[in-house]
């Protein structure tokens, strides 16, 4: 049976130097990571769709997915406190899920 070490067997002919560099250009690169919220954040939340569902308006939330933050325009429909989740009905009547821990900022939409 073949073992193939992967990475590990090119880093011994790589110069430490460029070791360095490219775990400094990896580091460098933002893309993918999730920002961290505080649990403050996530209250300002709660507020936010509890007065959102009580007057019937239209959020606009922005969520992390795949590495991008995207965005979603649409009334909270349903809040499931077991998978903490969100059911969101945009302005075309389509249902989307939203995870709670995805969601990066929330703002009314005038």
């Amino acid at each position: 049976m073949i073992r193939d070490r992967g990475t590990i067997k090119w880093t011994a002919m790589m110069l430490p130097e460029h070791v360095k560099m490219l775990r400094e250009h990896q580091d460098g690169l933002d893309y993918g990571r999730k920002p961290e919220l505080d649990e403050q954040r996530y209250e300002e939340f709660n507020e936010i769709i509890c007065v959102a569902m009580e007057e019937n308006r239209l959020l606009k939330f922005m969520y992390y997915q795949k590495g991008k933050i995207a965005e979603l325009a649409g009334h909270v429909h349903y809040v499931d406190e077991i998978k903490k989740e969100l059911r969101v009905m945009d302005k075309m009547n389509m249902m989307h899920l939203l995870k709670v821990m995805d969601i990066v900022d929330i703002e009314y939409v005038y």
